[in-house]
């Protein structure tokens, strides 16, 4: 097949509804930010308990899609539901947990650069579990450090204030939450559906969230039917990105996925600025933007450039199914 009909392939199968994804998930900085008002979430639990039911109806969403498009519920194969379920307490109940307590102390715009850096762990763990296509190039690698240079510098007394663990911290674990459960996603996605994988990783991640924040007393009160439009949304956006996410984990290898990640800070900063007000607080916000942005583009130049040559992508190691 053509070089030119591959590269067009590739933008209309992998970047296009990449792009989408990033966009939803940077969309959810600011949602996030108005909904905790919304619902007068002041609380740590309250945030987990929020968070477990905007999953749950995600993966429902999810399932009930899926069930109206075959006829039936989907289940997992019998073998293969604990790995559906531990996907579930990574990827869902483990990042959320995290990041919904993170980002309740820093601002949406430093959140969502934080947030990028998933593309670099995800990069180079798929370089040691998988290989082949995921495996670390010159290029990647000083797209890494490009990008990691911008974390550091709005770390650095920029954008709203100086390093906590309470918020950059735990934003940080959210992140490497989700790059774990995006390498595992791969695995799951070789025996079980990817519509399946995703309904039942939601679903039982935001049940593990709903338990942890009624334990803790965590309640909420919708202020009018705008906080309940607010609450789907992000219910949705869930729903629709996570699944193709998880597709796009499944036909792509999951270093060229990751690396569209850019785009989440890119939008989360951009929507968090437009939403709640918040200032780029000068040059180090910019500087810092344009270096996450600039390491992911010469990571992912690497990928676009290798489409049409027809690589022989080998994996290191399977990850359990």
């Amino acid at each position: 097949m053509p070089k030119k009909v591959m590269q067009l392939k590739y933008l209309t199968g992998a970047v296009l509804p990449a792009m989408m994804c990033t966009l939803l998930w940077g969309s959810a900085f600011p949602f996030i930010k108005i909904g905790y008002k919304a619902f007068q979430i002041t609380g740590p639990f309250s945030q987990i308990l929020f968070a477990g039911l905007r999953f749950s109806l995600a993966g429902l969403l999810v399932l009930l899609f899926q069930s109206c498009r075959t006829g039936k519920l989907p289940f997992p194969p019998r073998g293969s539901r604990f790995s559906v379920l531990r996907l579930g307490l990574i990827l869902t109940a483990a990042q959320y947990l995290f990041f919904y307590l993170g980002l309740a102390n820093t601002t949406g715009v430093r959140g969502s650069i934080i947030q990028g850096t998933g593309a670099f762990l995800t990069v180079i763990l798929a370089h040691f579990l998988f290989g082949g296509d995921d495996s670390i190039t010159a290029g990647k690698a000083v797209g890494c450090i490009v990008g990691f240079t911008g974390v550091v510098l709005i770390n650095l007394n920029g954008a709203g204030g100086s390093f906590s663990f309470q918020g950059e911290g735990l934003m940080f674990i959210a992140t490497a939450m989700f790059s774990v459960g995006s390498i595992l996603s791969k695995g799951v996605t070789k025996t079980v559906e990817p519509f399946c994988a995703s309904g039942w990783q939601l679903f039982t991640g935001g049940l593990v969230l709903i338990v942890i924040g009624l334990l803790g007393s965590g309640h909420l009160a919708p202020t009018g039917l705008a906080s309940w439009g607010i609450f789907l949304y992000l219910a949705a956006l869930s729903s629709v990105a996570f699944t193709i996410w998880t597709i796009l984990l499944q036909k792509f290898p999951a270093g060229k996925v990751a690396v569209f990640n850019f785009l989440t800070p890119v939008f989360g900063v951009l929507l968090s600025a437009l939403m709640l007000k918040e200032s780029l607080s000068g040059w180090k916000t910019s500087a810092a933007l344009v270096l996450v942005c600039a390491g992911i583009i010469l990571v992912n130049h690497t990928g676009i450039s290798s489409v049409g040559k027809h690589p022989k992508h080998t994996s290191k190691k399977e990850m359990n199914s």
